[in-house]
């Protein structure tokens, strides 16, 4: 499959319903997994917009349509991650490479030495495939409300 990634400019992009499914789709299979929920039942196609206008997202096509997606915010020392989504069509077919190198171009640009990312503690695929791609677990976090971990931070140095 080509795949074709993108920055995405809030003004110029419309289809922000086809984000949003793109995203859930991606994420059902966490479903009744994780606790508590994914934030991704929260967001709306205005959401996403006034997401992508706060933080830089950017976008996969292929095969005629969106098929990944990937936002990224920058902090001090690091550039932020999240709602890293693939379609499942799409899955294992390097998708996620290809949005998290332009990530690691984006947060070179801005002078930055590392990627972080946050994801779930009861999805131990996702930190075998996270592992893979060289990041490494940094810390453990408990989300408002629960006294015991439900994420992890990974890390990755450039």
């Amino acid at each position: 499959m080509s795949v074709v990634i993108s920055r995405l400019d809030p003004q110029g992009f419309h289809d922000w319903q086809a984000l949003l499914d793109l995203i859930l789709d991606a994420f059902a299979s966490m479903e009744g997994r994780i606790d508590p929920p994914s934030s991704a039942h929260r967001l709306t196609p205005e959401s996403l917009k006034e997401k992508a206008t706060l933080e830089t997202g950017i976008l996969a096509t292929g095969n005629g349509g969106l098929i990944g997606c990937i936002f990224c915010k920058a902090e001090p020392d690091s550039l932020y991650i999240g709602k890293l989504a693939i379609s499942p069509s799409a899955q294992g077919q390097g998708v996620g490479r290809a949005l998290l190198d332009a990530a690691t171009a984006h947060a070179r640009a801005l002078g930055l030495s590392a990627l972080r990312l946050e994801t779930r503690i009861e999805l131990t695929e996702n930190h075998a495939i996270f592992g893979r791609w060289g990041f490494v677990r940094t810390a453990e976090r408990a989300h408002a409300g629960y006294d015991r971990p439900t994420c992890i931070e990974m890390r990755k140095a450039l």
